[in-house]
């Protein structure tokens, strides 16, 4: 794989479909798009994980979303790792990249040695889509169950959406010769194609918690090419991910020759953030001037920081909030 393929499937997402089998799914191949979302923050080495396996997530579901939506991944839990969340913003115009941005909240001092998602502790994992101006946001919850946030996501597509759904995800620091150290991952999500499944009675299932789980779903020839497929995936290696030799294509070409494989226009992604002066001016406009008061620094400004980026705001506290003077002189630079 040459240098040049390798920086063109950086970044992207493959949607693909396996004909024989009836499933879809998406191959995804991050670089700087995780990169970018972790340097903004000084993670420790198990909420970096746990961030880069959510961001993995959100740029393989959110692939699906149509133009201009926005599809965000949440986790809330009480462990130490108390809230992630990551955006995905489908792209304004087609042929451009979608964004990803994500960051995570957390306790310090109790964040322990243990694997990432030990760190979680119980809650819930939700999926959410804006439609835009004007429509109802979606939403959807399950607990958060299995041993990674991989398993969370099938499971709410189990439950949440009746779609046996699997993946295969890894991630970590690269470290090649030659290079400066950064961050890779890549990820197979495999779902069977939509079907009305007779065992999504809501009387549970066989996952944690009585969740749904794909083998719930699923009989007959559906489940024999389920458990094919699967049993292909199975041979996938580490290094087939994240390494810079096999490109997603021939990746799908080995695993699932036999599938009869299909692939489609891939999708560039980037990290990108939506803040902004003026995105702050409105979540305060809902403020009086004494509320404002409250929230003014010894040095007379309001300061607003983006948790997603590190973005730092600045204003004039007679800008902001309803009863605000119109001035527009305030210290307004972003770091």
């Amino acid at each position: 794989m040459s240098i040049g393929n390798k920086l063109a499937w950086d970044d992207t997402v493959l949607p693909f479909q396996l004909d024989r089998s009836d499933m879809r799914g998406r191959v995804a191949r991050l670089d700087g798009v995780l990169s970018g979302v972790l340097k903004q923050h000084d993670y420790p080495a198990p909420v970096e994980a746990l961030v880069a396996e959510m961001a993995l997530l959100t740029a393989l579901i959110g692939q699906t979303i149509k133009l201009r939506w926005k599809l965000s991944l949440q986790v809330q839990t009480n462990g130490p790792v108390r809230m992630i969340a990551t955006d995905y913003f489908g792209p304004e115009e087609e042929g451009q990249p979608a964004r990803i941005r994500a960051y995570a909240s957390f306790d310090r001092d109790r964040i322990t040695d243990a694997p990432p998602f030990q760190q979680l502790g119980s809650g819930y994992f939700a999926i959410l889509i804006d439609q835009g101006k004007g429509m109802q946001p979606y939403q959807g919850i399950t607990p958060i169950a299995g041993s990674s946030l991989s398993d969370c996501a099938a499971a709410y597509f189990a439950q949440s959406e009746q779609l046996p759904t699997t993946f295969a995800l890894s991630y970590g620091r690269s470290t090649e010769p030659g290079v400066a150290e950064h961050w890779r991952a890549g990820g197979i999500m495999l779902q069977h194609m939509p079907k009305a499944s007779p065992f999504a009675s809501g009387e549970g299932g066989s996952g944690d918690e009585g969740l749904l789980q794909a083998e719930d779903l699923l009989s007959g020839d559906n489940e024999e090419n389920w458990n094919r497929v699967n049993s292909h995936l199975h041979t996938l290696e580490e290094m087939e991910l994240i390494g810079p030799t096999v490109p997603p294509t021939e990746l799908l070409l080995r695993l699932f020759h036999e599938e009869q494989p299909r692939v489609y226009d891939a999708q560039p992604v980037r990290f990108g953030c939506t803040c902004s002066e003026d995105r702050v001016r409105q979540s305060l406009s809902i403020y009086s001037a004494r509320d404002i008061e409250k929230m003014t620094t010894d040095e007379g400004l309001v300061t607003a920081d983006c948790q997603f980026c590190g973005a730092h705001y600045t204003l004039d506290p007679a800008s902001v909030g309803f009863e605000a003077d119109g001035s527009d002189d305030a210290a307004n630079d972003t770091e």
